[in-house]
């Protein structure tokens, strides 16, 4: 079979990561795969992007241009991801060069795929949800907010409250173009799995459940002393990670509630003891007072420094206001370390309470620092950490969700084939 993954970016970013990833685990196990983005970082030829200096400039000033309607419309001034999808592009067309016999689409926004033209691609479909756009009237999280689950329309996220706002023009888009694709849904986590099911839009589509898997001979535990010593870090601290792809400007990823929950810490009787490590932020003009001396290392790109670092500390934190399966607490178990988070969204799928790590009562800060002290209590740490190891080794790794994704494409290319077929058409007519 020939599969092409849809995707915004190759490997920039926790969702395209996500991506690659199965196209490295789809072609391990004979499958050709082949990825159709907007913008490439990588060098795998068989990622196919705009080639010319124009087409990649235009394809760079897609994601500005996608979300001048809600600027000009409603003044947008909010940070949080949002996509509208509007701008004419030439998917449907390369689409047809490349002659997949399946498209698995990922995270597809910044203006990448407009929403029209799934209805144009002739092949199955199968779409990894990364988050909840595919379902919502264009925001990708969305808060407290459940009017997904009818037709959007009197945008919380928007100034002016009008039942025919931006977002229900969206949601109409998307209504007629879903209902007219042969599209099946890969929920990555059972908290996205539920919310699909709940919403107006997919309710009626087949969902299943599949979660991301990533390389645990790659992401795997590496001596501490070892790690800390390239890292430049104490060798006589407990260290504590958080790590997060602009970790510490999106709202969303809890920066602002890790801050205080360290605070408490210091004054409960932690300060010669605790290191803050952050990766995916270089230091502040002004750095935040942690309550604790912190570390920043930048963002970390490659593979195995991002297992180095995780190894390097006994602790990843991740206080999520929403999460769907954070790649940075399934690397971090993979790399036998505990992880700390939130008991919301995808999170309990990956953490087991006082198993593999802690999960707090969700936003209760005094919790949030306990389960970071509980963690860190030498006793129980070893095998915390012999777990963590254990959870990646059994569910989550790269060959097992390969043969998963393997086996759904086999079976909707099946009965695909028999619906095309002109007897079968009859029969089933």
């Amino acid at each position: 079979m020939k599969i092409l993954h849809l995707s915004t970016y190759d490997i920039s970013g926790g969702a395209a990561r996500a991506a690659y990833r199965l196209h490295e685990g789809l072609q391990q196990r004979g499958v050709r795969s082949q990825m159709l983005v907007q913008e490439r970082s990588s060098d795998d030829r068989q990622v196919i992007a705009p080639q010319s200096s124009l087409m990649q400039g235009i394809a760079r000033s897609r994601n500005t241009l996608d979300i001048v309607p809600l600027k000009l419309l409603h003044r947008w001034q909010r940070s949080a991801p949002f996509s509208v999808q509007w701008l004419p592009e030439q998917v449907t067309a390369n689409v047809a060069k490349l002659q997949p016999d399946l498209v698995n689409l990922h995270w597809i926004g910044g203006g990448f795929v407009q929403i029209e033209t799934l209805a144009k691609l002739r092949s199955p479909l199968v779409w990894s949800l990364h988050d909840m756009w595919t379902f919502t009237g264009g925001c990708h999280y969305s808060g407290e907010c459940d009017r997904y689950t009818q037709s959007c329309g009197a945008c919380p996220l928007l100034p002016q409250q009008n039942a025919q706002d931006l977002t229900r023009w969206i949601w109409q888009r998307k209504a007629k173009a879903w209902k007219n694709t042969n599209l099946t849904l890969v929920a990555l986590s059972h908290w996205l799995a539920d919310c699909a099911r709940k919403s107006s839009l997919l309710q009626n589509h087949r969902i299943e459940l599949i979660p991301n898997g990533l390389d645990t001979e790659t992401y795997r535990p590496i001596a501490k002393s070892f790690a800390r010593e390239l890292l430049k870090l104490p060798a006589d601290k407990q260290l504590i990670l958080f790590s997060s792809i602009k970790a510490t400007s999106e709202k969303r990823k809890g920066f602002h509630l890790l801050q205080p929950a360290l605070q408490s810490l210091a004054q409960a009787g932690w300060q010669d003891q605790l290191e803050l490590v952050v990766l995916g932020a270089d230091a502040p003009e002004h750095p935040p007072d942690m309550g604790f001396k912190t570390h920043y290392l930048g963002t970390l790109k490659d593979d195995l420094s991002l297992a180095m670092a995780y190894s390097a500390v006994d602790v990843a934190v991740l206080p999520s206001s929403e999460d769907n399966l954070p790649n940075v607490v399934m690397e971090a178990l993979a790399c036998g370390t505990p992880a700390v988070g939130f008991e919301i969204g995808g999170l309990p799928d990956l953490i087991e309470h006082q198993r593999n790590g802690y999960l707090a009562k969700p936003f209760q800060i005094a919790d949030l620092a306990q389960g970071i002290a509980w963690v860190l209590e030498s006793s129980r740490h070893a095998n915390l950490c012999q777990r963590a190891r254990e959870k990646t080794e059994q569910e989550f790794t790269l060959a097992l969700q390969a043969k998963r994704y393997e086996q759904l494409y086999g079976d909707l290319l099946i009965d695909h084939d028999r619906l095309m077929n002109p007897v079968a058409k009859e029969i089933f007519a």
